[in-house]
């Protein structure tokens, strides 16, 4: 039975239309404040095993950054051992912080 005091006379069908989206480009969440900067991806390679999942990670400038596994690798047990090089992302505002999101080798 169709629910005829929909407002715009819609019955039983969404009002958003049908079919792609305009824009039809990769959604990126807003902020509070208007927009999200995008993390920076970087490569290093694990120079020591913490607690709680935790790596230190040597960089290929010569920094070393504490960086946390992410959910997904944590999810599919992937295992990390000192010497494995691994791509991570990092946010723009605190550079000695970083999460490892792919094991390279």
């Amino acid at each position: 039975m169709a629910n005829f005091n929909r407002p715009g006379g819609q019955r039983g069908r969404s009002a958003r239309p049908s079919g792609p989206r305009p824009d039809a480009g990769p959604r990126i969440r807003k902020g509070a404040k208007g927009g999200e900067d995008k993390a920076i991806e970087v490569e290093g390679t694990v120079s020591a095993v913490l607690a709680g999942t935790m790596f230190k990670v040597k960089m290929t400038n010569g920094h070393e950054v504490l960086a946390h596994i992410s959910g997904k690798m944590r999810k599919r047990f992937i295992r990390l051992v000192v010497g494995d090089v691994v791509r991570m992302e990092m946010s723009p505002y605190d550079t000695t912080k970083a999460r490892i999101v792919f094991r390279v080798g």
